[in-house]
């Protein structure tokens, strides 16, 4: 081998071992952020033994899509059971105290104290007050569920701006790993660019990816909607400027293709967007139906009966009075404009006998005609409310039941669908803890592994500058000798 080839060799080794000293020390250096793959420099030998550095990422494919799929169960999950605690306090109260159930459970006390002692007014009036607290439990659980949901449609044009802007963004990052592709230059960063963007898109909507040539990637939903082919595809979504009960929600287009809030399972949710949809218009709009079958009957079961007439409402009153809503049907919104017949209320001129007595709607609707301590009528009231009577099926409560039990088995069936999401968003987050963490040990860097690699390379680079500086003494020693 010749001095010069030597030179040349020595040299070669020198940079190849700065590219490779380079490459560990931005591994050490990026060692604590979770979106930086570690890059590997592989040296090549070519002949007469120099060397060439190509920097490779240690990515893992099937790995990272079981991360993305985990992230974006997480994301769905933890919106979904995030806004049922809110939703639960907001309608029910802290320990359910004002809740329906609670405030009909007071009323059903109240009626049975009047009915002990007929004759007091000062326990009608009771009645009536503890009536007003039933209204006023439904009136405002109405108000919160509808501004809940006005709320989560604010949420869901916001995710759907993120979402876009995210779409931009990898479009970005999309073409600097295209372009650096083609060019042969390292495309690392931009690939670690790509794929923060990708677990970022996912948290909105489960993704399905592919690679076409020059590294181009493809993002579609995960039931085909395309997201991103090239440029970007449009996200829209139209908000509503406020809800009242029954009124449908606007949906989500991906590429004018609607998005789905999942299954009709309400415990479960993909994705963000999911989460908030499933929210709006599952969850929270279910909640209406009972809040509105339970004034429904309220008013059925304090409605005055009267042979030959039509039953009419007593004590509760609806926008349909002096009618009964039809048995078994829900009627949208009637928790919110359910209200204390005004013949009752003493505040508004009203006698609270005529719960004893009857007759709110007439001398034919008259039960009790001089009694003091008649009682039938109130215990009958007391009763009815405990009466299984037709409840819609499609407000989520299929048991057969009176009144106050359906307002019981609403918060059970509110607690059922909340503990069985608090469940699976548990198990999801650990799901997605687990991916995280065998993508980051595949994939990610290990400081101590590093620097022992440094250690090694400053061997190499010893030896390397070593052998140039005998291959420059024998240089010398030649020029010295021919002079």
């Amino acid at each position: 081998m010749s001095l010069s080839s030597a030179l040349s060799i020595a040299q070669s080794a020198l940079l190849a071992t700065s590219k490779q000293t380079s490459v560990v020390s931005r591994n050490v250096a990026d060692a604590s952020s979770p979106d930086y793959t570690r890059r590997i420099a592989v040296v090549t030998s070519t002949a007469p033994g120099a060397r060439s550095v190509e920097i490779q990422r240690t990515a893992n494919d099937l790995l990272f899509r079981q991360n993305l799929s985990a992230l974006s169960a997480w994301s769905g999950q933890s919106a979904l059971y995030n806004g049922m605690d809110q939703l639960d306090l907001s309608v029910n109260g802290v320990d359910n105290a004002s809740s329906p159930s609670t405030a009909i459970a007071n009323l059903q006390k109240a009626l049975q104290l009047y009915a002990t002692t007929p004759s007091n007014q000062n326990l009608g009036a009771s009645v009536v007050d503890a009536a007003k607290q039933v209204v006023n439990s439904l009136n405002s659980g109405t108000k919160a569920i509808q501004d809940f949901r006005t709320q989560a449609d604010s949420q869901i044009a916001t995710a759907v701006d993120d979402l876009n802007s995210l779409l931009s963004q990898f479009q970005d990052a999309n073409k600097a790993v295209i372009s650096g592709t083609r060019s042969g230059t390292d495309v690392s960063d931009a690939l670690d660019q790509r794929d923060a963007l990708l677990k970022k898109i996912s948290e909105y909507v489960p993704v399905s990816t592919f690679t076409r040539g020059d590294n181009d990637m493809v993002i579609t939903t995960k039931d085909g909607s395309t997201l991103f082919e090239t440029v970007p595809r449009s996200v829209t979504f139209t908000p509503s400027a406020g809800y009242t009960a029954g009124t449908p929600g606007n949906t989500v287009y991906i590429d004018n293709v609607p998005v789905s809030p999942g299954t009709a399972d309400s415990t479960t949710a993909d994705g963000k967007l999911a989460g908030l949809l499933k929210l709006r218009d599952g969850v929270a709009s279910t909640m209406q139906s009972q809040l509105d079958e339970i004034a429904r009957g309220l008013v059925t079961a304090f409605a005055e009966t009267a042979p030959s007439q039509p039953n009419a409402t007593g004590l509760f009153a609806w926008s349909g009075a002096p009618a009964i809503p039809a048995a078994g049907t829900l009627v949208d919104g009637l928790a919110g404009s359910i209200s204390v017949n005004a013949a009752f209320d003493p505040s508004a001129g009203g006698n609270p006998t005529l719960l004893r007595d009857g007759g709110a709607n007439g001398a034919a609707y008259v039960v009790n005609t001089g009694g003091a301590s008649y009682s039938d009528l109130l215990i009958s009231y007391g009763n009815k409310l405990d009466q299984p009577m037709a409840f819609d099926t499609s407000a989520g409560v299929t048991v057969s039941s009176g009144v106050s039990d359906y307002a019981a088995n609403a918060i059970g069936w509110f607690e059922g669908v909340r503990q069985q999401a608090s469940i699976n968003a548990e198990s999801k987050q650990a799901l997605a803890a687990r991916t995280a963490e065998a993508l980051s040990n595949d994939t990610g860097v290990n400081v101590d592994q590093e620097m022992s690699l440094l250690l090694d390379l400053e061997h190499t680079y010893q030896a390397s500058a070593h052998m140039m500086k005998t291959v420059s003494d024998m240089l010398d020693a030649l020029m010295s000798a021919v002079g």
